[in-house]
């Protein structure tokens, strides 16, 4: 079974895509680890050229013991999340850098009706400049998300659980090639 890091793009602590990671981590077959990023400083070369900061070394490490990455991504004014891309810039240093060739997949979760399809789009001149091995079969577009989930951030809608787990299942058969 394959190893997969996760990572919400959102700090908010009701975030739909976190909810969205921990439904993903709780399903059968699924060794899913979520990785907390709030403690990930801006990206500044002069902080990196005194030496990279522990929260950057740790989740360096925890990528580099993982099979792929699965990204968990919001979609702000149509586009990337800054703290999660700030994330990526980190895990990108030094060359070379902890995503080449890393099997990586993009879904998403949104209150609005597009789900997060311009944000995945968005995402992909990204990966591809950091050289990550992007899978690209299935795309899970999480739209009208308070439908999806209740209070308590619990994935209530059995279609969507479907189709997370087959995504899922899909992934994991990418990486294992």
């Amino acid at each position: 079974m394959s190893h997969i890091l996760g990572i919400s793009g959102s700090l908010r602590k009701g975030s739909y895509n976190s909810a969205l990671l921990r439904a993903a981590a709780g399903m059968d077959g699924v060794d899913l680890e979520i990785a907390d990023i709030s403690d990930i400083p801006l990206y500044n070369a002069d902080v990196e050229k005194e030496g990279m900061p522990e929260p950057v070394v740790a989740l360096h490490q925890r990528l580099a013991a993982a099979d792929g990455l699965l990204l968990a991504t919001p979609e702000y004014n149509s586009s990337i999340p800054g703290v999660l891309k700030n994330t990526l810039d980190w895990l990108s240093r030094p060359v070379p850098n902890a995503l080449r060739e890393k099997p990586v997949a993009i879904l998403g979760a949104s209150p609005g009706g597009f789900g997060t399809v311009m944000a995945q789009a968005a995402w992909l001149p990204v990966l591809k400049s950091i050289g990550a091995c992007h899978w690209s079969t299935e795309r899970l577009l999480v739209s009208r998300a308070s439908r999806v989930f209740d209070d308590n951030g619990e994935l209530i809608d059995k279609g969507i659980a479907e189709k997370l787990h087959s995504f899922l299942k899909g992934f994991s058969s990418f990486i294992d090639g």
